[in-house]
């Protein structure tokens, strides 16, 4: 059960070791701000920029970027071993190094390979500030883990607000995008002086004497490999719809950078709110109306367009809202063994499985869009036609393809929904958590 009196120095055993929880849990969040305005200012670059600029298809466009989660997954996965070995602490001082070295060296790329190398370095960087925090959080709040991952992760989306309106902002100006990416460095310096200075403990895992054997162990179990699978749903459908997002509706008549900071909007405010409806729904409960809104709203996006795009990117942002900080809070808490090894692989799963979909969606827009083009219209055909010109023409089909694409994705929350029905009876036959 959630204890609401975090101060309470029942549920902080570690007061009175030199740990500063708010501190703590402040400067972490700095981290995870970082890590988000990588991905809203990589998508605000998407396509228009990276496209032009490399002279990069959708597809090599979205191999490209999806190293950066490649870098994420292999992070994680490692940085749970080492986040117990070597300490929270050290794999925040990678993370530093990484997203300084990642964020220069993406500013000075001039072709494919230095981008892939440039991002796989934020991503690794992003990643390893996962690994450290999310046991972080965890530790700090053992009495209200799935709360407090919740507002940790508040976060997220709140960094990629913050990181979209600056790109726009910037972009408003004529700044160039070079700019836009040295503008990641500001909360970057600012995670890393902070936990230069605070004290860090041991994970709950190493300080509650399990052992990695048992660690490992409670990693295999069925739940938790049923839990692995989710993940490449869920993340799939929240960050590989959320990083192509600004191509996909980039001819429905809205700024879609703006959809992009709509959506995290939301999800920052829900997320904000997560206590309530932890104790209404349960974590489970709270994926499965995730799942089905979630996929209701890709459908919407998919017919949508002019400002009805709104109320159909509402719809979409509600569903993904708990997803990333409940799937790992239902772990935190019903697979407390799996420790932080667990919460890595969840992470790093769910960053994998990114990395997979976004080339296949920007194929699939290269697709889409190649058939959505009438062919048997030649150029003077379209300068003539009724609606004026080839550029009328081709923005149709763009609207065409980014819909096919939308709803291919929606899918996904379809297959969802009957895993975490299957989940939510499990959980309530369950009388008592996994220990």
């Amino acid at each position: 059960m959630i204890n609401n009196k975090q101060d309470n120095s029942n549920s902080f055993p570690l007061q009175g070791l030199g740990v500063n929880r708010k501190k703590l849990f402040f400067a972490s969040r700095i981290a995870l701000i970082a890590t988000a305005m990588t991905f809203a200012i990589r998508a605000d670059l998407l396509g228009n920029t990276f496209g032009s600029i490399f002279k990069l298809n959708n597809e090599e466009i979205g191999w490209c970027i999806g190293t950066a989660f490649w870098g994420f997954t292999l992070a994680m996965i490692f940085g749970g071993f080492l986040v117990d070995l070597l300490g929270m602490k050290t794999i925040l001082v990678f993370a530093f190094i990484g997203h300084l070295t990642g964020i220069i060296l993406t500013i000075f790329s001039f072709g494919f390979w230095t981008l892939f190398c440039s991002t796989l370095l934020v991503g690794i960087a992003n990643g390893f500030v996962e690994a450290a925090c999310n046991p972080l959080v965890a530790t700090l709040f053992p009495d209200n883990k799935t709360k407090m991952l919740n507002g940790f992760h508040v976060w997220f989306p709140g960094g990629i607000v913050i990181g979209g309106l600056a790109a726009y902002a910037l972009g408003l100006l004529n700044f160039g995008w070079q700019v836009k990416m040295a503008v990641i460095l500001v909360p970057v310096f600012t995670y890393g002086f902070l936990f230069l200075k605070l004290k860090l403990p041991k994970t709950e895992r190493v300080s509650s004497g399990i052992s990695m054997k048992d660690m490992i162990k409670a990693c295999l179990s069925p739940l938790f490999l049923f839990m692995v699978f989710c993940m490449f749903l869920t993340s799939s459908t929240e960050l590989g719809t959320n990083q192509w997002i600004t191509v996909l509706l980039s001819n429905v008549g809205v700024p879609a950078i703006l959809l992009l900071v709509f959506i995290n909007g939301i999800m920052a405010v829900g997320r904000s709110f997560a206590g309530p409806v932890v104790h209404k729904l349960n974590p489970a409960g709270m994926l499965l109306f995730s799942s089905i809104t979630a996929g209701i709203g890709l459908v919407l996006l998919s017919y949508s367009s002019g400002w009805t795009t709104i109320a159909a990117t509402a719809v979409f942002a509600i569903g993904v809202t708990y997803f990333w900080p409940t799937m790992l809070g239902y772990v935190a808490e019903y697979l407390p063994r799996t420790g932080a090894l667990g919460l890595s692989i969840m992470g790093g799963s769910g960053m994998l499985s990114v990395s997979l979909i976004l080339p296949f969606m920007g194929k699939l827009y290269d697709r889409n869009l190649a058939a959505a083009i009438p062919k048997t219209h030649s150029i003077s055909d379209m300068l003539n036609s009724l609606e004026g010109t080839k550029e009328f023409v081709i923005s149709q089909a763009k609207v065409l393809a980014g819909a096919e694409t939308l709803r291919f994705v929606a899918v996904l929350p379809a297959f969802l929904v009957v895993a975490f029905i299957f989940l939510l009876f499990y959980s309530k036959n369950t009388k008592q958590k996994v220990h």
